[in-house]
């Protein structure tokens, strides 16, 4: 996992940005960085380790603008170095690019655009997007996005800015969460809402092949086939105070000793006391398509891999299906048989 925060606006996008990564930290803390500009300037800063590593680098630079994003990185292609942290630029130093998930068809990619004279300096497939970008960028940003992105295989959550397109902000998403904070004269976004939610509770949720496009004064958002999109905003009900840590030194911890009231509230309204059971309902909807069913594959990664293994040992219990659990990262790389 990796997180995502980006602002536009009237306050200095600094502060509001390593804020963020902290609210982030727990979805990857290998190395961080942010690029901040104030349309004619930008500073890119970047640093191995966690994000009070790159807090104390920003002591020393004093980056300044009302612009900027800003990522925290678990490694996957590559790993932790300054040169593979985020935020990517391209050979120009000229976009400057975040990324959630993994681009499947980066080596191909590159090597198309080795061939075509680009140089590459990180070993991530996220430079590989950048440079794309670049190669189809003519004056306009989004367009250039929407063409890369139809030739990528994969997942992604990305932010960008152009240094020529100054005062913008391009978003885009496929199969890895983006949420927009909308502000007054100003505009957030992010990959959980943890990082957005001392700022506003109005939110849109970008959708699976959807791009958007923030400034100061308004935001945009349309599909891959420049299709405009229209979607209301949501309200979140809870404050900043169910986003912290609440006194423990890790998320981890505070999870863990919050789980008798996390299943407290699971089960909220949902016992049948006269029944002595729970009713769940989760399955209800499915009934029929499991009765149809011979083998399940349950793919999940991190603790939903243990809940995986938990529930295998449910089913195989209490039906006749064959049930494997498999590592979401590993599960591409197989060919299982269907029978």
């Amino acid at each position: 996992m990796c997180g995502i925060v980006c602002y536009i606006g009237k306050q200095e996008a600094t502060p509001i940005l390593l804020e963020g990564l902290k609210r982030l930290e727990y979805r990857g803390y290998d190395s961080a960085g942010l690029a901040v500009t104030d349309g004619s300037e930008t500073c890119l800063i970047k640093e191995v380790g966690k994000v009070s590593c790159l807090e104390e680098k920003i002591r020393e630079l004093h980056p300044r603008g009302k612009l900027g994003i800003a990522h925290t990185r678990w490694a996957t292609h590559g790993r932790p170095t300054v040169a593979n942290a985020h935020p990517h630029t391209d050979e120009n130093d000229k976009i400057f690019l975040v990324h959630n998930g993994i681009i499947e068809n980066y080596l191909s990619l590159k090597e198309e655009l080795e061939e075509k004279g680009h140089t590459f300096t990180s070993q991530t497939d996220t430079e590989v997007l950048v440079h794309l970008i670049e190669e189809y960028y003519d004056g306009d940003l989004e367009g250039a996005v929407k063409k890369a992105l139809s030739r990528v295989q994969g997942t992604f959550g990305i932010a960008l800015f152009h240094r020529d397109s100054p005062g913008k902000i391009v978003l885009a998403r496929r199969g890895s969460p983006l949420i927009l904070g909308i502000g007054r004269n100003e505009y957030l976004a992010a990959s959980d809402i943890n990082a957005l939610i001392r700022y506003t509770n109005k939110v849109i949720h970008l959708k699976d092949n959807e791009l958007a496009v923030l400034n100061s004064a308004e935001y945009s958002i349309s599909d891959f086939q420049d299709r405009e999109v229209v979607r209301e905003t949501e309200t979140i009900e809870w404050d900043q105070g169910a986003a912290d840590k609440k006194g423990f030194e890790h998320f981890m911890l505070k999870e863990i000793f919050e789980q008798p009231e996390t299943v407290k509230n699971a089960l909220r309204g949902r016992i049948l006391e006269g029944e002595g059971v729970s009713r769940l309902g989760g399955l209800e909807g499915v009934l029929d398509l499991l009765k149809s069913m011979e083998k399940i594959h349950f793919i999940s990664c991190g603790t939903s891999y243990y809940a995986g293994l938990l529930a295998r040992y449910i089913f195989e219990k209490l039906t006749d299906l064959s049930v494997e659990v498999e590592y979401a990262s590993e599960f591409r790389y197989r060919f299982p048989a269907a029978q």
